[in-house]
């Protein structure tokens, strides 16, 4: 069997998937990637429980543990990345880049180095000959997440949770005794935990207070303490009273002005097309007459879409698309590939 280094988080998923993979008979060492140690005012990384709990789970199951250092890269690649984007007015998903970056390359690259034939994380999705599929268990389905991946990384690359469900996952987990057995899945930004966009975005980008204004009438109707923090669709945080809700449809980041509507069906909030740059497919690119179908955010519906070059036309709407967001490609279970949103 093949000698395999186990990004283990700290978690449950990457905790079970060292257990099968031991279980399947590969020889596993753990490892933990010190991405982020930065605490922020009032909030505290929780990176140190996170390792102790990875470590801990690694001494129960009997494998060698290492720890791999990638702070410096990962603030350039990843953290100042996504900073960037937000101060231009787009919606960046970390995750994404910590994926295209981190996991699969730094990590990849770091771990052949030191021995290993293969990787594997606790990504719910599916792999064979470099391709890349949805999980069985579609409300965890992580590919969204994953699309970025080059085909040479996913031939590398081992997923054991992807043929099962979560609730089964718990389930070995706690039949094995493993430390992490009832440890919830970590919320928020993949890097800071629990903490709040807003919050971490606040530690790196200078904001000022600016209007909130009524996109029919022109009317300011509220303020705001910062465009940036922002994206289309968004409802909740206006701090505007009164009547109906209002819906962001619009910024303009050099005014720091934030445009919002009562109107849900506002043109703004709905895309009949789509923009893409930067696209990437993992493997070949789809045929042309490929029945392709879009996902514009983790665990949005799979749209029919229609490709012209890299231009999504769309017979149902989507809402609430904005830029810097990814679009996601499949063609049935294969997630084949997508984009970045352009505008």
């Amino acid at each position: 069997m093949s000698r395999v280094y186990v990004g283990m988080s700290g978690g449950v998923d990457s905790s079970v998937t060292a257990a099968l993979l031991i279980d399947q008979g590969h020889d596993v060492t753990g490892v933990y990637m010190k991405n982020w140690t930065r605490d922020l005012p009032g909030m505290k990384c929780p990176w140190a429980d996170d390792l102790a709990d990875a470590k801990r789970v690694a001494v129960q199951l009997g494998i060698p543990f290492k720890v791999y250092d990638f702070q410096t890269e990962y603030k350039q690649s990843v953290v100042d990345y996504m900073v960037r984007e937000y101060e231009a007015g787009r919606t960046p998903n970390p995750d994404i880049m910590c994926n295209q970056e981190v996991k699969f390359k730094l990590f990849l690259d770091a771990a052949l180095a030191d021995g290993a034939d293969m990787i594997a994380t606790g990504h719910y999705a599916k792999t064979s000959e470099g391709k890349l599929y949805q999980a069985v268990d579609m409300v965890k389905d992580q590919t969204y997440f994953l699309y970025r991946v080059t085909q040479d990384a996913l031939s590398k690359t081992l997923f054991p949770l992807g043929e099962l469900e979560k609730s089964s996952v718990r389930e070995i987990a706690a039949e094995k005794g493993l430390a992490t057995a009832a440890k919830k899945d970590s919320q928020g930004i993949c890097f800071v935990g629990s903490v709040g966009i807003k919050e971490f975005l606040s530690q790196f980008v200078k904001t000022s207070p600016g209007e909130i204004i009524e996109k029919e009438s022109g009317s300011v109707v509220g303020h705001h303490e910062g465009a940036i923090y922002y994206t289309i669709g968004q409802r909740h945080g206006l701090n505007v009273g009164g009547g109906l809700p209002y819906y962001v449809v619009a910024k303009k980041m050099d005014a720091n002005k934030v445009f919002v509507s009562r109107n849900i069906n506002h043109d703004s909030m709905w895309r009949e097309t789509v923009e893409l740059d930067n696209l990437h497919w993992i493997a070949d690119e789809p045929a042309k007459d490929a029945i392709l179908h879009a996902r514009f955010r983790h665990r949005g519906v799979l749209k029919p879409v229609i490709r012209d070059g890299n231009i999504l036309k769309l017979n149902d709407p989507e809402r609430s698309v904005a830029a810097g967001q990814s679009a996601v490609l499949y063609v049935a279970s294969e997630c084949v590939g997508g984009g970045i949103v352009a505008s």
